[in-house]
């Protein structure tokens, strides 16, 4: 008989000593206010996202993430607003978190060629341990398969706690620049035990560079590096955009070697991005799928001027 172990509970029993990491977006742009608190109101008019993430679908506990954002700019604010809310499943639904975060982010018009933003974000989040779906070796009769109960401690199936972050977004009509600190007070995420979540740093900058002139094709070359514990992940890459196509190839430490499709129109923006895992687990992983979706909508004549950001959309 073929049994099954969930080496996932043995993550959890020590998790004392271990720190959790974030779940990432290939598709950073594709979910600003993810990516940088900062971000929120950059298109001015109300804008909505949504974006799902299936990492290493061929593993038996996989990791799918979604997420749908809001945000948008208000003059009588003096910058934007940002609602966000992101579930993030792993082996399938045995650990589940959830969370809602509310942003604001200052627009400073610095000159008539550079702006700055300025972001901060207060996220509420919820982590759910389902222990149906925890197996352990007291529970093995050698016939029967998992059939006993356990004696082993079971962990807390609920934590819930309160997160902070904070943003700078620098930009003008053909570079970007910005900087993020999310987990500024750490809070504890421990289902058995005391387990902080890092502060996890954020950089990233990038480019637009015209191939014609008066037109609408450009390459945007952008660089990404966030550093959370003693995990370090560097992205390089290139956007190529003609019109209303977008095709994208990164490069991700020695990890993945990523391929990025899209369609963009005025109000509408679509993408497919796979990561080639190109580590050791190459054959085992078949790789991770993302979809993203982006709406903008149009809205009143702006009263005075405000510079949209020109990143990409993906």
């Amino acid at each position: 008989m073929k049994i099954k172990f969930y080496f996932f509970i043995s993550i959890i029993a020590i998790s004392e000593f271990v720190y959790g990491q974030d779940p990432q977006f290939t598709q950073f742009y594709a979910n600003p206010l993810y990516l940088n608190p900062a971000f929120a109101g950059t298109a001015r008019c109300a804008r909505i996202t949504f974006n799902y993430r299936n990492q290493w679908p061929n593993l038996s506990g996989t990791y799918v993430t979604y997420s749908a954002g809001y945000d948008q700019h208000f003059d009588v604010l003096a910058g934007g607003v940002g609602l966000l809310v992101v579930t993030d499943d792993q082996a399938r639904g045995t650990l589940k978190t959830v969370s809602a975060s509310g942003i604001y982010s200052y627009h400073l018009p610095v000159n008539r060629h550079f702006s700055i933003k300025m972001g901060l974000e207060a996220r509420y989040f919820q982590k759910q341990l389902d222990k149906t779906k925890l197996n352990f070796g007291d529970m093995i009769d050698p016939r029967r398969g998992f059939v006993w109960n356990t004696m082993e401690a079971v962990p807390a199936q609920n934590k819930s706690n309160l997160d902070f972050a904070a943003g700078i977004l620098g930009y003008s009509k053909n570079y970007f620049i910005g900087f993020a600190a999310h987990h500024l007070t750490q809070p504890d995420e421990g289902l058995l035990g005391v387990a902080k979540l890092p502060i996890k740093f954020t950089g990233h900058a990038g480019a637009i560079i015209n191939l014609e002139k008066g037109g609408s094709s450009y390459i945007s070359p952008n660089v990404l590096f966030q550093a959370q514990q003693k995990f370090q992940q560097l992205n390089l890459g290139l956007y190529y955009v003609n019109d209303a196509f977008v095709a994208g190839l990164w490069y991700r430490n020695s990890d993945a070697v990523i391929v990025l499709i899209g369609l963009q129109s005025k109000n509408f923006k679509i993408g497919y991005s796979y990561d080639v895992t190109i580590s050791k687990l190459a054959s085992n992983t078949a790789g991770s799928h993302e979809v993203s979706l982006q709406l903008q909508f149009e809205c009143k004549p702006k009263k005075k001027k405000y510079r949209t950001i020109s990143c990409p959309s993906f």
